[in-house]
């Protein structure tokens, strides 16, 4: 890894081509991880520069894309033009298991497609009748959400009043969410908003019978490719019993009967700390952040999650530890020789930046740059204490400032999101998209390292980038004439 003042020198290099004021609000949104800083003084949450391009989302994308999306017995209604619905439409990978148009609506999307009529008029009656003929084409949904798109917002369209009247004369929950993408600066926002919404239309409005000192729920957990069914397994072969999972692969139910459990296990802290803040609060059920990428840190969250429970649970969480560790040394003795000492940027957004960094050092690949889209300053000192000195940090950062510092620093893999994805193949860098996993995974668990560690492998190793020249050795595809 470069110096601590080399990556300082960099950034500077990079950030001079900003007007004067740019350059100040940028540089106090990127740092370096120096042994003499006692925290991360990186600045986030804020508004994105006018004119400087992010990867940032919004909170219509935190609310319906993020959190509500997953639920799968709900039918989950875009309320407005077509746009957002169709470029939210399933671009997640939250697999789910159920009767597509029963009791499973994950893969479908249903939208109001507001028009020009609905903006000047109001869209309230539109809505009504939207909501009628929904539940007639599909009369076992559980409920239904109403995620609201700017034009709702700013015509003040009363989707609440709507809200009360249909539920009563469906007889099924109507939740109104006020996720309009103006809201925020950044899709947290939205992970904030429908978090509060599930509180008050949804939490607590259940219970069941099942009560058990073992029943913990998973929170933040989206199953990206199955992520919170390979989580699922371990802490159930534990003697666990996951009884919520919020929300990959969710139903209505478990919402709703959320607060009977004995202990909350979040993934995802960015997108749903509050929703586990306010049980702790009012239902008094304890909660913590847990890792399940990567063999060192299931490790480390599997005996953190025993100690919180009693003997038994801890001796079996150690027989498990012990029953996957063989085959987990069997996958870093087979890809670990292929993967030492290569070099990795992230830019991502929620809990990935941090959380997968054990998983790459499992493999001996090395972080040596990492950030996040929209975290909140807790977030960044939680990921500074897991970082090596010289490691770069970077908040919203621009296309341009992403770009150039993987040309300068020469990642050997860059794990980003579908905006990067295509910019820095095209440059010959080695990528995977840390969102979905590329099509991929899961990558969660004891069955998810494997795969873990066979896509970075196949992404650093493959044949075909020797045809291409990384920007900094050159950028002209061989074999064709530069123009």
């Amino acid at each position: 890894m470069n110096s601590v003042n080399q990556i300082k020198e960099t950034v500077e290099e990079v950030l001079k081509l900003y007007p004067e004021k740019a350059l100040k609000n940028r540089g106090k949104h990127i740092t370096v991880k120096d042994e003499s800083c006692e925290g991360c003084a990186l600045k986030s949450n804020s508004k994105t520069v006018p004119g400087v391009m992010t990867a940032r989302g919004c909170s219509y994308a935190g609310s319906k894309g993020v959190v509500f999306g997953p639920i799968k017995d709900m039918i989950h209604l875009s309320h407005g033009p077509v746009g957002c619905g169709f470029y939210s439409w399933s671009t997640r990978r939250n697999l789910a298991d159920g009767t597509l148009g029963v009791n499973n609506f994950v893969p479908f999307q249903f939208t109001s497609d507001f028009q020009e009529n609905d903006i000047v008029y109001g869209g309230d009656k539109k809505l009504e009748r939207i909501l009628r003929e929904m539940v007639k084409l599909f009369p076992e949904a559980k409920g239904i959400s109403i995620q609201s798109e700017c034009p709702v917002g700013l015509i003040g369209d009363d989707i609440e009043s709507v809200a009360r009247r249909l539920s009563k004369e469906l007889d099924l929950p109507v939740v109104p969410v006020r996720c309009e993408g103006f809201r925020g600066i950044s899709q947290s926002l939205g992970h904030h908003i429908a978090n509060d919404a599930i509180r008050d239309y949804v939490l607590g409005k259940g219970t069941r019978e099942d009560v058990g000192p073992y029943d913990v729920s998973l929170i933040g957990d989206y199953n990206i490719g199955g992520d919170a069914w390979a989580t699922k397994k371990i802490l159930e072969e534990i003697g666990l019993k996951v009884k919520n999972v919020w929300t990959g692969d969710s139903n209505l139910e478990m919402l709703q009967t959320a607060h009977q459990v004995k202990l909350n296990l979040i993934h995802c802290y960015r997108s749903m700390n509050y929703i586990a803040k306010y049980m702790e609060d009012n239902y008094q059920i304890p909660w913590m952040e847990v890792n399940f990428f990567g063999p060192t840190k299931i490790k480390e969250s599997l005996l953190k999650i025993a100690d919180f429970f009693d003997e038994t649970i801890r001796e079996n969480a150690k027989k498990v530890i012990a029953k996957y560790e063989a085959q987990m040394a069997k996958v870093i003795e087979t890809y670990r020789p292929r993967l030492e000492g290569k070099k990795v940027m992230l830019y991502v957004g929620g809990l990935r930046p941090r959380h997968i960094i054990g998983a790459y050092e499992d493999l001996g690949m090395e972080i040596i740059g990492t950030g996040y889209e929209f975290a909140h300053n807790d977030d960044y000192e939680r990921t500074f204490e897991k970082l090596e000195d010289g490691t770069l940090i970077y908040d919203d950062a621009s296309a341009y400032e992403l770009e150039e510092f993987v040309k300068k620093l020469s990642p050997d893999l860059v794990g980003a999101g579908i905006k990067e994805k295509y910019v820095f193949e095209k440059m010959g860098v080695p990528f995977r998209q840390m969102h979905s996993w590329d099509y991929s995974g899961p990558y969660h668990g004891y069955e998810g390292f494997p795969i873990f560690a066979r896509d970075m492998d196949m992404a650093i190793n493959s044949p075909t980038w020797k045809l291409v020249e990384s920007p900094w050795r050159g950028n002209v595809i061989k074999g064709v004439a530069a123009r």
